[in-house]
């Protein structure tokens, strides 16, 4: 799928998103097509290229209480994903995410000596920044609600001391693992995490949420032994520089409220849904 393609079909479902929370109705395939200046077949067509689903179907998990109804169904302890494994058999198309973590030394160097390149790529969310060092990638960022220059300034201010070069080709296989095509599972995807002992630790419990599960920021704490530290470990998730790789998304209020996203609520509504509708 191109930048361009991919820009598209997210701003379709965001728009579909708004229409949908605009109201307290099903809407029907020509009523959403018609707001989106399409006809219906083409609509279907290009959404459920998208989703995986028809528009119908999907509503369901486009419903302002879906973070609820996913924390009365799919709520993961993370202390059983430990038990039973599930941060490798409940990934999304089986993929595989290998991780390694910067020493602390080298992170409190700012990434001193550190070569980062880095490019923009098509994803299922609009356009994602994607940046990796010869370890792997450690960085995803998505533009559709930030903007290109604040996405590509966040990320390289995590290590400003770190050299910069602009190098998609070197990151394309890594891109197309982490974002598969069409239901098939790409090839493992290693990660080089870049983030202070205690951000490593909440970043590798998020690692063991399941696709199609939530957990809470309480759960979090719990799990990496520090239970009143909920406000400290919300801080970390937000700090997360692998977005969706890293399933911070997947991380929510124990109301069942999202909670935030650092790049843009719409974003991560619309990857809880995408989940939601592959998975089912």
């Amino acid at each position: 799928m191109s930048e361009p393609e991919s820009g598209y079909h997210y701003q379709l479902v965001r728009r579909a998103i708004e229409l949908i929370d605009a109201g307290d109705r099903d809407h029907s395939l020509e009523d959403i097509a018609s707001e989106m200046r399409m006809s219906p077949t083409h609509f279907q067509r290009i959404f459920s290229r998208w989703a995986g689903v028809s528009p119908k179907r999907y509503q369901q998990w486009l419903r302002l209480d879906h973070a609820k109804a996913l924390l009365a169904r799919r709520h993961t302890t993370l202390e059983t994903a430990h038990e039973v494994g599930l941060s490798g058999s409940g990934r999304l198309h089986d993929l595989f995410v290998r991780w390694e973590a910067m020493s602390p030394g080298d992170y409190a160097r700012g990434g001193d000596g550190l070569e980062i390149s880095w490019g923009w790529f098509g994803s299922p969310f609009g356009p994602a920044l994607v940046m990796g060092t010869a370890r792997g990638i450690c960085g995803i960022g998505f533009s559709a609600e930030a903007g290109a220059g604040a996405t590509v300034a966040d990320l390289r201010a995590r290590w400003p001391k770190a050299s910069y070069q602009e190098d998609p080709e070197v990151l394309a296989p890594l891109v197309a693992s982490a974002f598969p095509k069409s239901g098939r599972a790409g090839g493992p995807v290693p990660l080089f995490l870049i983030g202070a002992p205690f951000q490593i630790k909440v970043w590798e419990a998020l690692l063991h949420i399941p696709t199609g599960h939530v957990t809470t920021y309480s759960d979090i704490a719990r799990v990496i032994g520090a239970p009143r530290a909920v406000r400290a470990v919300g801080t970390a998730v937000g700090r997360n520089p692998v977005s969706w790789l890293i399933p911070c998304h997947r991380a929510i209020r124990k109301s069942g409220g999202l909670g935030g996203y650092h790049w843009g609520l719409p974003v991560k509504r619309a990857m809880l849904a995408w989940e939601s509708a592959v998975t089912a």
